[in-house]
């Protein structure tokens, strides 16, 4: 059930004195929303305290920007939201990164709107427990719809800088925004076979599509 991110941090987060990733998070997003109040989807019981979801909080805007009516998913969890001692001036805060998905509305999320979250929830399992982390142009097969049980050509994800968001500084230190971008099985492939690189991709599909936008039903590739 989503809550306002003010709900959440009243009832979930500790003193706002001993949330400074979290704060530095939310300082770059009231920049870019100003008052505009997001929906929220917390944890209940936090990964550190034995909970199954790795993220403590992600985030849902309604956007307008690029003149492409979208859903802005943010993540909170993959940097270090609490403060620590051990982490505080380190070069990046944790694992150096928040996910940002942008996605353009599709007709069976009236009915779903958590599916986003728990894609988010398994790329942070895996980095979890792996220890592995993503950057700019990093990609990943989905072995499936991205929206599972969907007819959908989008299968693939390509990690860009968040156009919007970009990059901050926190107290433990620089947090990128890398955004989820959605490509067709057609173009993860051809990534996977180095015909085309994940950077040639993301270029060509910012052509008329500059935020990078997630469309479930585009069917076209750009190859």
């Amino acid at each position: 059930m989503p809550m306002t991110l003010e709900q959440y941090r009243e009832a979930f987060s500790d003193d706002s004195d001993d949330t400074p990733g979290w704060d530095a998070i939310n300082a770059r997003l009231e920049q870019l929303y100003l008052d505009i109040e997001p929906e929220h989807f917390g944890t209940i019981i936090k990964y550190m305290f034995g909970g199954p979801d790795p993220l403590d909080g992600i985030s849902r805007y309604h956007s307008n920007a690029g003149n492409m009516p979208h859903e802005h998913i943010i993540s909170y969890g993959f940097s270090e939201l609490y403060y620590s001692e051990d982490a505080a001036g380190k070069e990046f805060s944790k694992y150096g990164f928040e996910l940002t998905f942008r996605l353009k509305p599709f007709p069976a999320d009236a009915k779903d709107v958590i599916w986003p979250s728990n894609l988010m929830q398994n790329i942070a399992r895996y980095v979890f427990e792996t220890g592995n982390w993503f950057e700019e142009y990093h990609w990943m097969p989905a072995n499936g719809p991205i929206r599972s049980d969907t007819d959908t050509a989008i299968t693939g994800l390509v990690f860009v800088i968040d156009p919007e968001l970009g990059v901050i500084d926190t107290p433990h230190g620089s947090v990128q925004f890398l955004q989820i971008v959605g490509v067709t099985d057609d173009e993860i492939n051809a990534i996977k076979d180095k015909a085309i690189t994940a950077e040639e991709v993301v270029t060509r599909l910012r052509n008329g599509n500059p935020l990078l936008v997630t469309d479930l039903e585009r069917t076209i590739s750009i190859l």
